[in-house]
């Protein structure tokens, strides 16, 4: 039972990053994207360390080089593709001018979609250890501060009021808390291993087809290396998390 308060404690605090857009009425555009940036950097480091030196590293070490491991993955990879595509799915973490307030409920729905995957991915990390449920959590928080900022921008500019984007934007972050008490009781029928490659396919894309894109083509080199020390920085605190926690 102590996993299920593990479980439900930390996809609960993930929920909490909602509250972080009320930061978003505070700052000017260009200085919130002088923040986003380098935010935007360190969370893909982390998301493609968590991926690469944990989540497929753990997974291995359970089921051995099995194939079906980086098959698993792949679909996690295609789960998050077709996400984008027949979704609009787009994490602008870079806040938008101007949207339109239908596709604000768009972004509600298709975040909501991805909360509670994420949950999903947390609790099955929880289920093989307190340890990679920890270092999956702080490769997803990561990711989700900046994504937050930006849907809270997007809401706002699409004609929501201040009470109504913070209220709805915590909803649609609270799905993670279903999803990962889903993991838990699935645990009991069958092995939830899979759920781990599943989830590195979801970070690898997440870092690589909206995060990334975002910070390789800047013009001033001297950005261009502070985005690139952090996204090493990301992938640095993965490693040290992994050599810090002990199970």
């Amino acid at each position: 039972m102590s996993i299920l308060i593990w479980i439900i404690g930390s996809t609960l605090a993930m929920s909490c990053f909602a509250w972080i857009g009320l930061i978003t009425l505070a700052l000017q555009e260009h200085k919130l994207k002088t923040i986003l940036l380098p935010l935007v950097a360190f969370a893909a480091g982390s998301l493609i360390g968590a991926s690469f030196l944990h989540l497929i590293p753990e997974t291995m070490a359970r089921t051995g080089p099995r194939w079906e491991v980086f098959l698993w993955l792949l679909l996690g990879f295609s789960v998050f593709l077709l996400m984008e595509q027949f979704l609009s799915w787009h994490h602008h973490h870079v806040v938008p001018s101007e949207h339109k307030e239908p596709f604000t409920y768009l972004i509600l729905f298709a975040d909501g979609l991805h909360n509670f995957i994420a949950g999903v991915a947390i609790g099955a990390s929880f289920l093989v250890s307190v340890k990679v449920g920890l270092i999956t959590w702080i490769a997803a928080a990561a990711h989700e501060i900046p994504q937050e900022l930006g849907d809270f921008g997007i809401l706002i500019r699409g004609g929501w009021n201040k009470k109504r984007a913070l209220l709805f934007n915590f909803l649609s972050a609270l799905l993670v808390v279903p999803g990962g008490i889903l993991a838990y009781f699935l645990s009991g029928g069958f092995d939830t291993t899979f759920l781990l490659p599943f989830a590195a396919g979801n970070f690898i894309y997440i870092a690589a087809s909206d995060l990334i894109p975002e910070i390789k083509h800047h013009a001033s080199l001297r950005k261009n290396l502070e985005h690139f020390c952090a996204f090493v920085a990301g992938i640095l605190v993965i490693v040290l998390t992994r050599l810090l926690i002990t199970d």
